[in-house]
């Protein structure tokens, strides 16, 4: 499969999956606004997916899908599954003994992750028993991640992309049927988000089963395999943890602000999610198997066109988006969120994290550009060390920032340390040779570029005329909105195609060709 297409499997199904998590995300603001019963959920949901990130999609699939391609490519498919199966025995054993751990030792865990709440007990409380509902969550998960990893690996990435899907399905059901049934609207979030696990588990692995590739369960056993897999895992779950520790910090730092700030934060990244899930999550999992079956083989050169591919989809399809989020922030929060509980005031601590936020989602989706070229190539150690200046300077930046812009100096800090991290993973991998922007990425990146400038004009000039109708929670403003945005995509690809910044029957050829 070619990586645009790859891209658009992948980004298809992302993009399904962050749209139903706005209805979502809608109904929450709705329903808890941004008052103690919201920030508790969101630590309670936070906590099990911190985890997820370090021990699942983080540590395990960055060192276990180069692992498991390379197996496919020279030993074959019932071999890599065996690998599969030795790896997933141990993950289940550790991760059970980790999941009953946490919930004995709950109350303190909050306390360290959100220490602000101590002061009110009822904030407190609530937090921890959520937390505890949500907190199984992590294995299921983890399971879902490494069958995806499997499946990826096997260019079967539709499944994997579409289990969120169900999690957005899953919390919108618990919260029709169970908010008023319930002590809060909270306790259905939570016990949807465990439902939710248990439904993604039995999808991906009906779907690895379709294909063949399901392993079976066994004992755990450390085998020579697991051991060079738990080597690599390593520093990996370190910088996976070195990279939430940026988004521990953010939810640590706003408990201590006024209630509300870790909503606001909250609902400001969901949006910035969106584009960030399409195109970043989308590249980094087509980039990773495809850039280690290129590197396994020797192709250098391939390897070396693909990354300048990846980056210049990246380019193409993040920048508007960025631009078009800080040039609209508060319409965008306003229109989606500000009905029910969620007030105008805090559209607008929303929006403007948003537009601090939006500033970073380049360098977001180019750090998983960046990561699967030393991923590929088993270097798991480097992206630690980067990422460990990342939140050095993430803790700078906080410090200065913090006590004069509140909860936005907050995202601002996120996006300054986004942007170093980029910066020297690209530094790098152009130093070792893996990575040189060639000409056709050089003159389309300033030509681009060229489109976003006047994609931004179009959408300024196009909300301010619309400003009357853009009105908080109403069918017109929703109507508004979708206007605006139209208007910068029509502009954007106007643009794009006379500038010569991408031309469609590349982008057509690329779509239908598999390899």
């Amino acid at each position: 499969m070619s990586l645009t297409r790859a891209i658009a499997t992948v980004g298809g199904f992302t993009l399904v999956s962050r749209v139903t998590g706005f209805v979502r995300d809608i109904l929450i603001a709705a329903l808890l606004g941004a008052g103690p019963v919201a920030d508790a959920f969101f630590v309670a949901f936070q906590l099990p997916n911190f985890f997820r990130r370090l021990t699942g999609e983080g540590a395990l699939t960055v060192a276990f899908v180069p692992l498991f391609a390379g197996r496919l490519e020279t030993d074959g498919r019932e071999r890599a599954v065996a690998f599969a199966a030795e790896v997933q025995a141990v993950l289940v054993a550790v991760l059970l003994a980790f999941l009953l751990a946490v919930e004995i030792l709950m109350p303190w865990v909050i306390l360290v992750l959100a220490p602000g709440f101590a002061d009110e007990p009822e904030r407190y409380g609530l937090a921890v028993e959520l937390t505890r509902i949500t907190f199984p969550y992590l294995p299921l998960i983890s399971l879902v991640a490494l069958w995806g990893g499997i499946l990826n690996s096997l260019d079967r990435f539709w499944a994997m992309a579409a289990a969120p899907i169900l999690l957005n399905l899953v919390l919108i059901a618990a919260l029709a049927t169970m908010a008023n049934v319930l002590e809060t609207p909270g306790h259905a979030l939570a016990w949807g988000v465990a439902a939710a696990g248990l439904a993604q588990a039995l999808f991906l692995a009906e779907a690895c089963r379709r294909e063949g590739a399901l392993p079976r369960f066994r004992l755990p056993r450390l085998t020579p395999e697991v051991r060079q897999l738990l080597v690599l895992m390593l520093p990996a779950a370190l910088g996976a943890g070195v990279v939430q520790v940026n988004a521990f910090i953010g939810v640590l730092l706003a408990s201590l602000l006024p209630a509300g700030s870790v909503s606001f934060l909250y609902y400001a990244d969901r949006v910035v999610q969106l584009p960030l899930g399409v195109v970043g999550v989308a590249i980094g999992t087509a980039l990773l198997p495809m850039l280690s079956r290129q590197v396994r083989g020797g192709h250098d050169a391939d390897a070396r066109d693909t990354q300048n591919r990846a980056l210049e989809m990246a380019l193409l399809l993040t920048l508007p988006a960025a631009a078009a989020l800080a040039v609209i922030a508060l319409p965008v929060t306003s229109v989606l969120f500000e009905r029910g509980k969620f007030g105008a005031a805090d559209s607008l601590a929303t929006a403007a994290a948003m537009a601090a936020y939006a500033g970073g989602l380049p360098a977001f989706v180019l750090i998983k550009v960046f990561q699967p070229g030393f991923f590929a190539r088993r270097d798991t150690a480097t992206p630690v060390k980067v990422a460990a200046c990342a939140v050095a300077a993430n803790l700078a930046f906080n410090a200065l920032l913090m006590p004069t812009l509140q909860h936005v100096g907050i995202a601002l800090s996120t996006t300054l340390s986004a942007w170093l991290n980029a910066g020297l993973l690209a530094w790098l991998l152009m130093r070792r040779g893996h990575f040189r922007p060639d000409a056709r990425l050089r003159r389309r990146a300033l030509r681009i570029a060229g489109a976003v400038a006047a994609m931004a004009a179009a959408v300024w000039a196009a909300a301010a005329g619309l400003e009357p109708w853009l009105t908080a929670g109403s069918v017109h403003g929703v109507a508004a909105l979708a206007v605006v945005i139209a208007v910068g995509l029509v502009v954007y690809g106007t643009a794009a195609t006379l500038l010569g910044a991408a031309r469609p029957a590349e982008l057509k050829s690329a779509l239908r060709r598999r390899g």
